[in-house]
């Protein structure tokens, strides 16, 4: 079964990206050491946030990658998959085309 998921307001949906399993020097990271990634893609946006009667579309779209803090959002877990839910407030930076050539990352 599938479920549609519309955040509300000023949220944001972001499927954690994960991190590498492998250091630089080649050493294996085992899972009990690794940290939450802090990077992630938007899968759903929510419509607009409204502060005193002024509304403010989004400026993230589905697709986008973002960097946001260690402590932010509320884990769900949808169909087996883990997902964060976030104010857009809280996203720290999207990241553009450069920051991913630049990361290495495709």
């Amino acid at each position: 079964m599938t479920v549609n998921v519309t955040p509300l307001h000023d949220r944001v949906l972001v499927r954690r990206l994960e991190e590498k399993e492998t250091a630089k020097g080649g050493i294996i990271i085992p899972d009990t050491a690794k940290e939450k990634p802090h990077e992630g893609e938007v899968i759903a946006v929510g419509a607009a946030r409204l502060k005193r009667a002024i509304v403010s579309r989004s400026t993230l779209k589905v697709g986008d990658r973002i960097l946001f803090g260690k402590y932010t959002g509320n884990d769900i877990k949808i169909d087996d998959q883990e997902y964060l839910i976030l104010r857009e407030r809280k996203i720290l930076v999207k990241l553009s085309g450069m920051a991913k050539a630049a990361s290495g990352k495709k």
